[in-house]
């Protein structure tokens, strides 16, 4: 949770930068070619403008709702935040693996999945043994977790 913090106060940064440093001078430059009504330049960094800052209000909102996270609430025998799982797919007969992480660090091709996908919010709350059915757009699949590392496990 430390790296997505740290990933988003950096974009927060590179944002404030851009918004404080280099927006301020390209509209200026364009100030200096005349006529605001029909100046491309001046109308793009506006347009620009415009953009980080709802950006930057994502972030900040992003940053403040991480800040509420207690570690100290996510269960330590349950699926959550942080979980690495294994699942038996029945279909394929086949085990995967999963880290269930915020949508910031999600990654599919290394098992990172969001706990707000249709993947990971069916696996929050399950245990070790547990039976159930995954709705992904390729349709139903059955699936029994396996394994599971809590976040209690892994950082220690």
């Amino acid at each position: 949770m430390i790296d997505v913090r740290k990933k988003l106060q950096d974009g927060l940064n590179a944002i404030e930068r851009e918004l404080r440093v280099d927006l301020p001078r390209e509209i200026l430059k364009a100030r200096e070619h005349g006529d605001l009504s029909e100046n491309a330049e001046f109308k793009a960094a506006k347009e620009r403008q415009s953009y980080l800052e709802g950006r930057k209000a994502q972030l900040q909102q992003r940053l403040a709702a991480l800040s509420l996270v207690n570690l100290e609430k996510i269960p330590a025998d349950r699926a959550a935040y942080g979980s690495r799982v294994v699942l038996f797919e029945y279909d394929t007969e086949k085990e995967v693996e999963y880290q269930l992480v915020s949508s910031e660090e999600s990654d599919i091709s290394r098992g990172l999945i969001s706990i707000t996908s249709p993947i990971g919010r069916s696996l929050v709350g399950k245990m070790v043994g547990d039976s159930f059915e995954i709705v992904t757009p390729s349709g139903r699949k059955g699936y029994e977790m396996r394994s599971l590392r809590t976040i209690h496990d892994i950082e220690e």
